[in-house]
């Protein structure tokens, strides 16, 4: 059998969700026995110097045995984060006036000049190197 064919042997059924930079592809393959299992594609593009791009892939197999509690730990974890945050999408790039929590959010600043930013004196305590 040529690569091919094993290859449309393979793909049972496929879906693609595009979001933003990334795009994920959901895909029922078969096992050389005939049974069917889950890969999970996240394809995240990258932009080089050049103009040029090019895309970093990961990938999770999902097997039948664990299907139930797959489902089980990603739901309760997207349940979480809903009863947590709400669906509202918080982010710099989805709101325009986005400001982060710890007041840190300095245009023009990298994150090492911010992580330099004293937030408060008092959180500062004195050490004596020589005592080391």
């Amino acid at each position: 059998m040529s690569d091919n064919e094993m290859m449309e042997q393979e793909e049972i059924y496929s879906k693609v969700l595009r979001a933003g930079r990334r795009t994920y592809f959901f895909d029922v393959r078969a096992t050389k026995a005939g049974d069917y299992y889950l890969t999970i594609t996240e394809s995240k593009k990258f932009t080089n110097d050049d103009g040029s791009f090019h895309y970093k892939k990961h990938k999770i197999y999902l097997y039948k045995e664990d299907f139930a509690s797959f489902r089980e730990n990603i739901n309760e974890m997207i349940d979480y984060i809903i009863e947590e945050k709400g669906e509202e999408v918080i982010s710099e790039r989805h709101q325009k006036d986005f400001k982060k929590e710890n007041g840190l959010d300095t245009p023009g600043k990298s994150d090492v000049e911010k992580s330099e930013i004293p937030r408060n004196s008092d959180s500062f305590t004195n050490i004596n190197f020589e005592d080391i």
